[in-house]
């Protein structure tokens, strides 16, 4: 993720837009407000330390996006200077960074390419210029990832290889200006993000709260402020128009008593002193008017300071019962962990009896397996058994057919025998009788 943001910065120069850059400055009303808030304690996390594993893994993972940004911006140095590095970097490491600076040369050549072809493109409207160009910015996009590769590859190298990538950071100091921003735009943002998760929601809505309160104060009395110059504005340029008039006044008697000074100087000298007590009068009333409009002003600002002490007891009242919520929050998280202590004892004799039984069960199981594989065996040689058997008595029904056969067979011979026997006698006596 890391080399995909920063490999486009690294290499194309002035061509990085302003705006993708973090913008992490406080705005001046922001910066007046605290400034003229004496208590900064209000606007500081409560807790200094990361907690929850979230957290900590956000933090982490942009530490070592960090890294990466520390070890990427460097490559393009690295790989014109390689002379820094001979001797404290192995050879593949050194080969590893040149490939990676002629895919970054190619990449920079094909865009300025398709630039130049996007603009007579723009001319002249060829066809073919445009089969040309999308063939180019085809390669270009494959360019791009094997760029994004060579990005990842490197950093693998030097993060598998600690102690180079130490070398890398202490050797080669040639980061340029878009990289140095981006890197600084980077930690700044890392630290916004720390404060931010340091930063609970109450806390949050806290200091929102009282930051709309300084700004409303703020805002009124930056307004009465204003009214109370365009005043004292207003007055003094009445005061210069009136002492110019004075001053325009004088001179044109000047140049008249000029003109009459050898007629009446005693006329002149009077009217002078006359002007000279008017003028006096009229800058007495002024610096009375000045005065009175610098007490306006001084009492506006006892108002202003008196605000801000009440604002200042709010804020301790604000605390008082912040610290009371922390203090029962603390207590329920003591009842939990005390809860969860017996809960995590009985877990554990639960687990010790569940560890014993799957002992046990596991002991059964072997023994019935040995049960079962003998009682395979004797399956089998009662399988065996019965079919000897079943083949004996097969055998042995063959054998009693073929006795009863062959006794039937001899029955059979014996009564024809006889049969044949008692013809012959019969015979014999027939012919003695004839």
């Amino acid at each position: 993720m890391a080399t995909e943001v920063i490999v486009a910065p690294l290499y194309q120069g002035s061509e990085i837009s302003t705006s993708n850059r973090l913008r992490l400055a406080t705005s001046p009303a922001s910066k007046k407000a605290l400034s003229s808030c004496t208590s900064t304690n209000q606007m500081d996390p409560a807790r200094t330390k990361l907690t929850t594993i979230e957290t900590k893994r956000i933090i982490s993972v942009l530490d070592e996006t960090i890294r990466k940004v520390e070890l990427v911006t460097l490559l393009s140095a690295a790989a014109y200077n390689p002379e820094n590095l001979e001797g404290l970097l192995e050879d593949d490491i050194i080969r590893a960074i040149q490939d990676h600076e002629d895919f970054c040369n190619t990449l920079l050549e094909m865009e300025n390419l398709v630039r130049e072809e996007e603009e007579e493109l723009a001319e002249s409207r060829n066809p073919h210029l445009q089969l040309l160009l999308d063939e180019h910015k085809h390669s270009l996009m494959l360019l791009k990832e094997e760029v994004k590769g060579s990005a990842r590859n490197t950093l693998r190298i030097f993060l598998l290889n600690l102690q180079a990538g130490e070398i890398l950071r202490t050797q080669i100091m040639g980061r340029s200006e878009e990289a140095s921003v981006f890197l600084q735009h980077l930690i700044e943002f890392r630290g916004f993000v720390f404060e931010k998760l340091l930063t609970s929601p109450m806390e949050e809505k806290e200091k929102n709260t009282f930051m709309e309160e300084i700004h409303l104060q703020e805002k009124k009395n930056y307004d009465m402020i204003q009214d109370l110059e365009a005043q004292l504005s207003s007055t003094l340029k009445a005061r210069d128009a009136e002492m110019e008039k004075e001053n325009f006044v004088i001179k044109e008697l000047k140049s008249h008593l000029h003109q009459v000074l050898k007629f009446s100087e005693n006329h002149l000298l009077r009217t002078k002193q006359e002007a000279e007590k008017q003028q006096k009068a009229e800058l007495r009333a002024s610096q009375g008017r000045v005065a009175k409009i610098q007490q306006d002003i001084h009492v506006l600002r006892t108002q202003y300071h008196n605000i801000i002490e009440e604002n200042r007891d709010s804020e301790q009242t604000l605390r008082k019962k912040k610290y009371k919520l922390e203090t029962e929050i603390e207590n329920w998280i003591q009842k939990y962990d005390t809860e969860m202590g017996e809960k995590q004892t009985e877990y554990e004799e639960l687990a010790e009896i569940h560890t014993e039984e799957k002992a046990q069960l596991a002991e059964l199981k072997e023994k019935h397996t040995v049960l079962i594989q003998e009682f395979v065996q004797i399956r089998e040689e009662r399988l065996i058994n019965s079919k000897k058997k079943l083949e004996a008595e097969k055998e042995l029904a063959l054998m009693v057919r073929a006795a009863t056969l062959i006794q039937a067979f001899w029955k059979g011979y014996l009564v024809r025998s006889l049969l044949k026997s008692k013809r012959k006698k019969k015979k014999g006596r027939g012919r003695g009788k004839k």
